[in-house]
């Protein structure tokens, strides 16, 4: 696991706890802030997923 799926795994549980906090107190800007970190998440786990694509290719190009 890299930094960036690190990184993805770690706003995407702040951002589940956020969300249910806002949705348990009535809070839509935190429930909002919970989900815009739920999707900084993915963006975090996407970029993760294309550079080990890039780094399995180099290592294939390699052999």
């Amino acid at each position: 696991m890299d930094r960036e799926h690190v990184k993805g795994a770690a706003d995407k549980a702040k951002g589940a706890i956020k969300e249910g906090a806002g949705k348990l107190t009535g809070d839509k800007s935190m429930e909002a802030e919970g989900k815009m970190d739920n999707a900084k998440g993915s963006t975090h786990n996407a970029a993760g997923d294309v550079k080990d694509t890039v780094r399995d290719a180099a290592d294939a190009a390699k052999k």
